[in-house]
C-alpha cells in the first residue's frame, strides 16, 4: 500500500476530528457524529482511490453517510482499489459530554482484507506485542490475567485490564476482581482502550469484554501496525444481525476471529483526537480563527508510527470549517 496515502487519510481524520470538536460538551451526540460524518465524507471527494466502505456508520438503510459498502474517493485513473474501516467519530457520548478519549479513526488495507460484517457486537480481547501469542479469548479472564502477568514479569495484582462500564459485564468485572487484577472502567471509546496495552505509558495490560465489532476491526487493524494481539467473536443482538453477517460472508458466526483474520495483509491506521485521552490530545482552538490537531499514522508494513502535529489556519484554508470555526 502506497505511504504516500497515510497524509491524505491524517487529512480526512482531521477534517471530522475539527468538524465535531465544535460541538463537544453540548450534549448533541447526533449532531456531533454527523459533523464527523460530513467532513469525513467531503474530504474523501479529495482523494485520489477507489475506496469501499467495509466497516462504517451502518447498513446503507440506517446511516446517512458513510454506510457499509458504499464507495468513496474520486476513483481516477491509477486509483488504488482499498476497503475502509472507519468510525468518524468513536466516542459519540465522549465528545458530548466533553469527556476523554473521543478521537476520529480510518484503517485501510487492500481490496477484500477486512473482515465484511454487520454493525453487531463483538467479545473481544487485546493486548500488548510483550503478551502476543498467550491470550485466549475461550480461556477463563483469570487465566488471561495470569497469562500476560507471566509475560509482562508483573505480579497478577499489578495488571490493569480495561472494560467498558456496562451491565453486561457484570459477571466480568467480578471475576477480574476475583482474580486480583485492577480494573480501569470505561465509559466509551474502545478503539483506544484496545490500543492503550502497546503504550506502557497507558497503564494498561489488557483489554476484556464486548463492544462493538466494527471498533474490533479497526482495533485489529491498528494492533497489526503496532505488534500487538488481538481476539474477537462476533455477538448478536438479533436473528436478522446474524442473518446479515451470513449474507456479507461470515460462514462460522461462533468463530473466535484473530487479529490477522480481522485485518490481514499490509494494513493502515489513522486517527486525530477530539478530546484529550491516552492515546492523542484533543482539538485545540487557537486565537486567529485557527486550530491545532494530534494525530498518529501506523503502517504494518513496516511497523513505523508516526505522531503528527499540525494548526489550521481557516481564515486561508479553503473550505467551509472556516466559517464554522467563526460561528
Amino acid at each position: 500500500m502506497d505511504r504516500n496515502l497515510a497524509l491524505e487519510f491524517v487529512r480526512i481524520t482531521e477534517a471530522a476530528a475539527l468538524a465535531s470538536a465544535r460541538l463537544m460538551g453540548r450534549g448533541d451526540e447526533k449532531a456531533a457524529d454527523q459533523a464527523a460524518v460530513d467532513a469525513m465524507r467531503r474530504a474523501f471527494d479529495n482523494v485520489n482511490i477507489d475506496g469501499t466502505v467495509v466497516i462504517g456508520e451502518g447498513e446503507r438503510d440506517e446511516a446517512p453517510m458513510l454506510y457499509i459498502g458504499e464507495r468513496v474517493g474520486r476513483r481516477g485513473p491509477d486509483a488504488p482499489v482499498i476497503d475502509i474501516a472507519l468510525d468518524p467519530l468513536e466516542g459519540t457520548t465522549i465528545c458530548a459530554k466533553g469527556g476523554v478519549g473521543a478521537i476520529s479513526v480510518i484503517a485501510v488495507a487492500e481490496s477484500g482484507k477486512f473482515l465484511h460484517a454487520p454493525d453487531t457486537y463483538m467479545d473481544k480481547i487485546a493486548c500488548g506485542p510483550d503478551a502476543r501469542g498467550v491470550i485466549d479469548l475461550e480461556a477463563p479472564a483469570a487465566e488471561n490475567i495470569r497469562r500476560v502477568a507471566k509475560a509482562l514479569n508483573k505480579n497478577v495484582e499489578d495488571v490493569t485490564v480495561v472494560i467498558l462500564d456496562r451491565p453486561r459485564h457484570a459477571d466480568l468485572i467480578q471475576e477480574v476482581r476475583k482474580a486480583g487484577a485492577r480494573i480501569r472502567l470505561i465509559g466509551d471509546g474502545d478503539v483506544s482502550a484496545g490500543i492503550a496495552p502497546c503504550w506502557p505509558e497507558s497503564g494498561i495490560d489488557l483489554l476484556l469484554g464486548i463492544g462493538g465489532a466494527p471498533e474490533g476491526v479497526i482495533t485489529a487493524a491498528a494492533l497489526k501496525c503496532l505488534g500487538g494481539d488481538f481476539q474477537g467473536r462476533l455477538k448478536f443482538r438479533s436473528p436478522e444481525e446474524k442473518a446479515r453477517a451470513e449474507k456479507m460472508g461470515v460462514k462460522d458466526c461462533e468463530r473466535v476471529f484473530t487479529r490477522d483474520e480481522l485485518a490481514n495483509g499490509s494494513v493502515m491506521f489513522c486517527a486525530t483526537g477530539v478530546t484529550d485521552g491516552p492515546l492523542l490530545q484533543g482539538v485545540r482552538t487557537l486565537p486567529g480563527n485557527r486550530a491545532h490537531t494530534h494525530s498518529i499514522v501506523m503502517r504494518s508494513a513496516t511497523g513505523t508510527v508516526r505522531r503528527i502535529e499540525a494548526e489550521h489556519n481557516f481564515t486561508t484554508k479553503p473550505g467551509h470549517l472556516g466559517t464554522q470555526m467563526r460561528s
